[in-house]
């Protein structure tokens, strides 16, 4: 715990049986209260090594993709009367030790959510990100900042921490189910209002680390681009998204 609040970490895993312990035993454990790992179908022994790790654990027997993962687990941590949330991608490419600072930022009221920016101290290309990768990130950045009128140094970095009361409020089950769900979700906690921290983060590439392929990067960016026009037509009431209704489907609230 943190100033009270109940801290837990959050797991998205598909084939991580390498990488998964070396996340594990860097988490501080002397803040985190739980740690909960959806296994997405993998076709390795992630869930075996889970288990060994006594993380409490959940399969999917069909896999329902990278945002379908993440809302299993954020309802999963609801469900345990978690305050704070933090999600860390159980392939070793970020490092858990920033875990007690994003989560001191949300305990003590400083943000809402606060995510782990790879851009903010220029390591990113050190730490073998590749290079259209990294031009990709900063054109779509640099557009969503454009459209929503926010300023973030990225958007697309997969570690992030959000209070129990952002998840209960914007309507997560309306997000996509592929690699977008992570923008539309970032985007729906500034649209409703949460405010939004950074701290630095490292990155590490490597062969183990997983990475979407070119074709299903520029997919992803397509959606990126298209849910920031839908943030920004909602916002000017132009037209209506169930990503950004008030009414759409929320997760079950604790």
């Amino acid at each position: 715990m943190i100033n009270g609040k109940r801290v837990t970490v959050i797991m998205p895993a598909y084939n991580a049986e390498k990488t998964l312990k070396k996340t594990y035993n860097e988490v501080p454990n002397d803040i985190v209260d739980e740690i909960i790992l959806t296994d997405d179908a993998s076709q390795d022994r992630t869930a075996e090594v889970s288990r060994e790790l006594n993380i409490k654990t959940f399969v999917h027997l069909t896999n329902k993709g990278y945002g379908g993962n993440q809302k299993t687990c954020y309802q999963e941590a609801l469900q345990l009367g978690s305050d704070i949330i933090i999600m860390l991608h159980p392939d070793y490419q970020y490092t858990p030790k920033l875990i007690t600072a994003m989560a001191s930022m949300i305990a003590y009221d400083v943000f809402d959510a606060v995510i782990a920016s790879r851009i903010l101290g220029n390591k990113a290309l050190q730490g073998g990100m590749p290079l259209y990768k990294y031009i990709a990130n900063r054109f779509l950045t640099t557009a969503e900042n454009l459209i929503i009128k926010q300023k973030l140094s990225e958007y697309h970095t997969g570690y992030r921490a959000f209070s129990a009361k952002v998840l209960e409020k914007i309507p997560l089950l309306e997000n996509s189910d592929d690699f977008v769900f992570d923008n539309e979700m970032l985007l729906q906690t500034m649209y409703f209002g949460f405010s939004v921290g950074e701290v630095s983060c490292p990155a590490k590439y490597f062969d183990e680390a997983s990475s979407i392929s070119f074709r299903r990067s520029v997919t992803y960016g397509i959606g990126v681009m298209q849910t920031a026009v839908k943030y920004l037509m909602s916002k000017r009431g132009s037209k209506g998204y169930k990503i950004f209704d008030p009414d759409g489907k929320k997760l079950t609230p604790r």
